[in-house]
């Protein structure tokens, strides 16, 4: 039986990081336990990491920003000795199921996307205190930290070993930040990733590869000097923070359930359908009464349970190919809800959840799943949880009444948030990316800000794909999911991958257009995972057998 691997930790069981919290700063420490794999076959050597190390790394960042607001710096170091990370276990990568290893460079990549988001999110700034072998993976977590600060020692250095040694390339994002992050030369980054060795000491920072280089003797006192510098110059909004208990669930074969969410599988229509629900309460009169509700507040509470949602369909349900929303709830309650937030972003916990939701959506628009929203009566896209419509590849949206269905009528409301809270990767609204070029479109749906849009209008104002009466409705939506579950999954993924971001090309759209295309293709080739290729023969001491063509 395939092991189903679980999204959901907690501090008590982790096996690979320690945090130790000192006011305002925290101290994030990466000390691996190399009998501590996530599956057989392979031993986490040299603070190596595989899903179930990162697993824990993003439990951590998620909660520095949910438990600990109080936290303007954190520290990331080594518990290890002579080294700080050397990346992503290579033995694991080897015989990994390349969907596995997909799968578990997107999730890497959307980890070290938090926490080096976190400072411009919500002022909580983070520092990699780099002390040995930096090398891949492991440096990748110290390029999506703000700060970084290298040892100026014999053996310490920074590297992206990949090419000469692996025949991959840096799965998380390194080539991209070396380049528009840290503003690397070109020629010096050609340099930097075609050597094993790495680079260290003053050449280090004068590549613009780190932030500063300090001598052993004082390299402990700097970092801890630096991090008060930076905590005392911080404007982050604190207060208490809340706890993040486990999430209330149940899996089984037809499904998974949670307070909020369902989620229902078809195998054999190679489908899951996701349902949300509404508010089951009013709006909390204040944000004092929304810290109290901690996380049972509705708002994140449907957002960690849609968050494990997609995160457990990736991973452990790869041949759902179609994932259908549906809402059902008030969508005048559901505004209200987040009203409160938005009104109130200078609280620390309403800034926190709609970061959260930002994040959330972002990862729904990086799956690679077709996926399609549906829009029937009793439903409650409004605000929040219309960005999905724009999110998914089609929407359709049932027209007037339905014989025996006495459900309210379907509607569309769009709230303030739609206009710029959550971004896209690409930096742009999904209401500006699907109607790029349109000003004026995006001007006219403003003045409808609040209108409960029933089909006509909806259709009219271009927010969903299609509107259908009740005797088309049943066999239009059955003829789509059936068309799209005879497609090729390689070609859906390209294609989908290619029309969801249009727009401007950022940092992150790079970053995940590379893995979905570059890095996909290259972990198919014989030269990376073919029986003598490059994965297979590390640490034999024998070169990997290229095949010379270039292509």
């Amino acid at each position: 039986m395939t092991q189903v691997i679980d999204f959901q930790t907690d501090p008590s069981k982790y096996r690979h990081w320690r945090v130790d919290f000192d006011g305002d700063v925290a101290t994030v420490t990466m000390d691996v336990d190399e009998n501590g794999g996530l599956f057989e076959g392979y031993q986490l050597k040299l603070n190596s990491y595989d899903l179930g190390v990162d697993i824990e790394l993003a439990d951590v960042v998620q909660r520095m920003r949910f438990e600990h607001p109080e936290v303007k710096v954190v520290v990331m170091k080594s518990g290890k000795d002579k080294v700080f990370c050397a990346g992503a276990n290579i033995r694991m990568l080897g015989g990994a199921a390349h969907a596995h290893k997909v799968n578990f460079c997107k999730f890497t990549n959307e980890t070290r996307n938090t926490f080096e988001a976190a400072e411009a999110d919500s002022g909580q700034k983070w520092i990699a205190a780099v002390k040995g072998a930096c090398a891949g993976g492991g440096y990748e977590l110290a390029l999506a930290c703000n700060h970084i600060m290298l040892v100026d020692d014999s053996a310490s250095a920074v590297s992206l070993p990949e090419v000469p040694l692996l025949a991959v390339l840096p799965g998380t994002g390194g080539l991209t930040r070396v380049t528009d992050k840290r503003k690397v030369r070109r020629d010096r980054a050609d340099i930097f990733c075609s050597i094993e060795e790495g680079v260290k000491g003053k050449r280090a920072q004068e590549w613009k590869l780190v932030d500063e280089v300090i001598p052993t003797s004082k390299f402990d006192e700097t970092v801890e000097a630096r991090a008060k510098e930076f905590a005392a110059a911080s404007t982050k909004a604190t207060g208490k923070g809340i706890a993040l208990n486990p999430l209330q669930k149940s899996v089984s074969a037809s499904g998974i359930a949670y307070s909020l969410v369902d989620v229902a599988f078809d195998r054999e229509g190679r489908k899951a359908t996701i349902t949300l629900s509404g508010p089951d309460g009013a709006a909390a009169s204040s944000m004092d009464e929304v810290v109290a509700q901690g996380d049972h507040g509705y708002m994140l509470r449907l957002a960690r349970e849609l968050d494990d949602a997609i995160l457990h369909l990736r991973l452990n349900e790869m041949e759902l190919g179609l994932l259908v929303f549906r809402t059902q709830g008030d969508p005048e309650l559901l505004a209200a809800h987040e009203a409160l937030l938005t009104a109130n972003k200078d609280h620390w916990l309403a800034n926190e959840i709609l970061q959260y939701w930002k994040r959330l959506l972002k990862r729904i628009d990086v799956t690679s799943r077709s996926m399609v929203a549906l829009v029937e009566h009793g439903s409650c896209y409004a605000g929040v949880l219309a960005e999905l419509l724009w999110s998914v590849d089609r929407s359709y949206m049932m027209e007037d009444e339905f014989e025996g269905d006495n459900r309210p009528i379907a509607t569309v409301t769009l709230s303030e948030t739609n206009f710029g809270q959550y971004p896209m990767g690409n930096g742009l609204t999904r209401l500006e990316t699907r109607f790029l070029d349109e000003a004026d479109t995006i001007e006219m749906l403003k003045g409808k800000i609040g209108e409960a849009l029933e089909a006509a209008e909806a259709d009219e104002a271009g927010l969903v794909t299609m509107i259908l009466d009740d005797i088309d409705w049943d066999d239009e939506i059955r003829i789509f999911m059936e068309e799209r579950a005879s497609y090729s999954p390689d070609a859906m993924t390209g294609l989908e991958a290619n029309i969801r971001f249009a727009g401007p090309e950022t940092m992150e759209t790079r970053i995940f257009g590379r893995l979905t295309a570059w890095q996909n293709w290259i972990f198919n080739r014989p030269n990376a995972t073919g029986a003598d290729g490059a994965l297979q023969r590390y640490g034999t001491g024998v070169r990997g057998d290229y095949n010379m063509q270039r292509v």
